[in-house]
């Protein structure tokens, strides 16, 4: 078992709940909904203030253009909010990543809004475990290291997007970038279950919307002279199922367009996504999806354009990353709260990371659960003892231990 240094086990009795949870429950008062710009920027401000208190520099980055396809089969543009950045010693030797996001899955029509106590550890609030509280946990775990000796021995770059709850789409060049030559990453997510387990190794995730155009013409008088985009649709729907197996799942989930009863209707719009569990996986099921669009197309004699694609790919758990599973869980044990991981479906921004061979832990956050939900609730009590985590490690990796 792992044992704390003296110096170790200062910087876990430095948190300030209080203040941690008075940051979470201020935030988490904040509307900021994924579409909901206002709301992002109000939040983005506050951010930019808390983090200011650490050495460096903080920058609003532009969102990257995003596209979708409309229920009229049109390609439109997507609108997002800025993205957070603090960069610490840009020049050390040994850097790491830190990441969160600020978004949320609650527009601001959503009746969810306003946070209560279940009790007195319990607070049922928007976004307080998805994921505001975990930004607080990386803040005041960075306060704490930057008061320490080891501060000088590592850079670091934090990242706050606002995306993330839709792929990160308009903020993937930017974790792209901030990977990249770093020698481990932490992500806040919440943990996966409310005892504390870590998020293992994840699948992938890619979305797609496939825009069928055929050809009207009554349905009574001539039905022989029009091609059927709905039906096209639905046999492609049918076609892309079939291609799910043990190493890929496959949900076709929606089906816009069509026409008056009467009209064979020439549009058509199939929304699916796929979870690879390799990327051998989504390489086969790329290739496989280029064979059965062909072969709608020559059957139906319609058109298809292929809007999309994989937005988070599969994330493995190599050796070096295996390694800091192990230095986390070592270190929880040793501040009295054993944790242990699992493997998990679900996708998050640990996933683009582990794409540029950089180890992840990516459920650093708060523990708590029902998120996504009107019932999302953040044990008060793991924002001080997540945060001490955090700091410990940090403080591990800095001081020279090796992944």
């Amino acid at each position: 078992m792992q044992r704390l240094s003296p110096e170790e086990a200062r910087l876990a009795e430095a948190m300030d709940q209080p203040a941690m949870l008075a940051r979470t429950e201020r935030w988490s008062a904040i509307n900021s909904g994924t579409r909901n710009l206002a709301g992002l920027a109000v939040q983005a401000g506050e951010l930019a203030d808390a983090f200011a208190t650490l050495p460096g520099e903080v920058v609003l980055h532009d969102p990257a253009p995003v596209t979708a396809v409309d229920g009229e089969g049109r390609e439109v543009e997507l609108e997002h909010g800025r993205h957070l950045t603090l960069s610490v010693r840009p020049e050390a030797e040994r850097r790491l990543l830190l990441t969160g996001h600020m978004d949320t899955v609650y527009p601001p029509d959503h009746p969810f809004q306003q946070g209560r106590w279940l009790d007195a550890d319990t607070l049922n609030a928007p976004g307080a475990a998805d994921m505001k509280g975990g930004i607080a946990v990386i803040l005041a775990a960075l306060q704490a290291v930057e008061a320490s000796g080891a501060a000088q021995a590592i850079g670091y770059d934090v990242m706050i997007n606002s995306d993330e709850e839709t792929g990160s789409l308009s903020s993937a060049p930017l974790i792209d970038r901030l990977a990249q030559g770093k020698y481990a990453a932490l992500t806040y997510e919440p943990s996966t279950l409310p005892d504390g387990t870590l998020a293992h190794a994840r699948g992938g995730s890619g979305n797609y919307s496939v825009v069928v155009t055929g050809r009207s013409a009554h349905a009574g008088r001539n039905p022989q002279d029009g091609r059927n985009a709905l039906v096209a649709a639905a046999d492609l729907a049918l076609r892309v199922k079939r291609l799910e197996h043990g190493a890929i799942s496959v949900n076709p989930a929606r089906i816009d367009g069509g026409s008056a009863n009467n009209v064979v209707p020439d549009l058509a719009i199939l929304r699916f996504n796929i979870r690879p569990q390799s990327t051998d996986a989504a390489g086969q099921f790329q290739a496989a999806l280029q064979d059965v669009l062909a072969a709608v197309e020559r059957e139906h004699e319609v058109s298809l354009a292929l809007h999309g694609g994989i937005s988070r790919p599969p994330k493995p758990v190599d050796g070096r990353a295996q390694k800091l599973f192990d230095l986390v869980c070592g270190i929880s044990a040793a501040l009295s709260r054993p944790i242990g991981w699992k493997p998990t479906g679900g996708v998050c921004d640990g996933n683009n990371i582990a794409a540029r061979g950089v180890p992840v832990v990516d459920t650093m956050g708060v523990r708590g659960g029902s998120i996504h939900s009107p019932e999302e609730y953040l044990i008060a009590s793991s924002l001080s003892e997540r945060a001490a985590l955090s700091a410990v490690v940090l403080h591990r990796l800095a001081t020279g231990e090796t992944l």
